[in-house]
C-alpha cells in the first residue's frame, strides 16, 4: 500500500512544466498558450483599429474565413508571414521577442 501512495504522488512538490516534460506535453501545451495569448492580443487589436473583420480580410486580400483560421486559438501553425500580413492590414507593425 505504502508503494502505491508514493505512485500516486509521484509529482507532489514539484511544478507543473516539470510534469508536462515528464508527460510529453511541455511544447505542445506551451505552444497553444502562447497562441491563445497570441489571439486574444489580436482580438484587443482588432477591435481598437475601429475595423470589421471583413474589412481586415479585404485589406490581407484573402476572405473572413482565412482571418478567423489565422485566429483560431487552437491553430498553431501560423506563419510569421500570415502575421505580418495581418498586422499590416490593420495599419500595425509585427514585432516579435524572445524572453
Amino acid at each position: 500500500m505504502e508503494k502505491r501512495e508514493n505512485n500516486m504522488n509521484k509529482y507532489s512538490g514539484s511544478n507543473f512544466d516539470d510534469f508536462l516534460a515528464e508527460e510529453g506535453l511541455l511544447e505542445e501545451v506551451s505552444a497553444r498558450a502562447q497562441k491563445r495569448l497570441l489571439a486574444l492580443q489580436i482580438e484587443d487589436a482588432i477591435k481598437s483599429s475601429n475595423l470589421s473583420k471583413t474589412k481586415i480580410a479585404e485589406n490581407m486580400s484573402t476572405d473572413t474565413a482565412q482571418l478567423n483560421h489565422l485566429l483560431d486559438p487552437d491553430n498553431t501553425s501560423i506563419t510569421l508571414e500570415s502575421l505580418n500580413r495581418l498586422a499590416r492590414a490593420m495599419g500595425k507593425r509585427l514585432r516579435i521577442e524572445l524572453t
